[in-house]
């Protein structure tokens, strides 16, 4: 035998090819060193393995051209492993139809080699079978988009929106911004004749009618709303007045600090925390009575 005929010259011809970023053919490959199909799928299953251990990227396979190449977990496109932890946030919000869902899924889908595309759909198939949209079914995809090109263009806009008992009121707003939070998207708006000095909350999917008035509003840059700033101090997308609110909580802080961005210990005892957190409206009053006995509001 020959060093050209032995297993690790022909690993190192390949991996030489590879790392290169060109493509390994299968069938010139085998014609090359003249061995058959399960000789080549051992030697292709060796690198693959080696590129696993090393972190050196991921050997897959190009159906459409028959020819393997290395593909760097590092680059920006985007990896199968990325692609099913999106998928699998988008199967819990259950924030789409059905039709929206199913969309968006076979897309991030087919951002993967054939491959790891059919590694990601049967990770996921069960629960994209079972996919249960929310009860009002609406299409949101086109609603948010044109409602973000207001929010950028500060467009004073009037919408019809159906409250929580079924009325459809007429507003006009200054739309801010647009959060996801449990469930529904939501637009964050000033009203435009200045009624309130907070911001607040619409339910998206209640929205039934939207329309440009051909109005701007200017908000400075230094008082420009911050949707991150503003999910730190809301609860349950519950608006209202900016205050204070202060508690003795029992047992682990961990979980306050984690649901109260802004909340800060004030003292510590062996059992017992003190903490001050700032929030709009009274959705804290809902978090705050679910813990219990655990808490004390002061």
């Amino acid at each position: 035998m020959t060093d050209k005929d032995s297993k690790a010259y022909r690993l190192l011809h390949m991996h030489e090819h590879l790392s290169k970023g060109e493509a390994i053919a299968k069938d010139a490959t085998m014609a090359l060193f003249g061995i058959p199909p399960k000789t080549f799928q051992r030697d292709i299953e060796s690198l693959r393995l080696y590129y696993t251990q090393q972190n050196l990227g991921e050997l897959v396979y190009d159906r459409k051209i028959n020819c393997y190449h290395l593909y760097d977990q590092t680059s920006t496109s985007i990896s199968k492993k990325e692609i099913y932890a999106i998928c699998k946030v988008l199967l819990e919000s259950r924030a789409f139809n059905k039709q929206e869902f199913n969309d968006i899924i076979c897309k991030l889908l087919d951002l993967c080699e054939t491959d790891s595309k059919k590694a990601v759909k049967a990770l996921i198939a069960n629960e994209h079978i079972n996919y249960l949209p929310l009860q009002h079914g609406k299409p949101l995809i086109d609603i948010l988009w044109d409602l973000s090109t207001y929010v950028e263009g500060q467009q004073i806009i009037e919408i019809q929106y159906k409250r929580l008992d079924g009325a459809i009121r007429s507003h006009d707003v200054k739309p801010v911004g647009i959060m996801f939070s449990e469930y529904y998207f939501y637009l964050i708006a000033y009203m435009a004749d200045d009624s309130k000095k907070f911001p607040t909350v619409f339910r998206i999917d209640r929205i039934s009618q939207l329309k440009c008035l051909g109005k701007k509003f200017n908000i400075p840059y230094a008082k420009k709303f911050s949707e991150a700033e503003f999910r730190k101090r809301v609860q349950f997308m519950y608006s209202g007045e900016l205050r204070t609110v202060r508690f003795r909580f029992t047992g682990n802080p961990e979980a306050i600090l984690d649901r109260l961005p802004t909340a800060q210990i004030e003292s510590q005892t062996k059992d017992t925390t003190t903490i001050r957190a700032e929030t709009y409206g009274d959705g804290i009053n809902m978090w705050l009575r679910s813990q219990g006995e655990k808490v004390e509001v002061l």
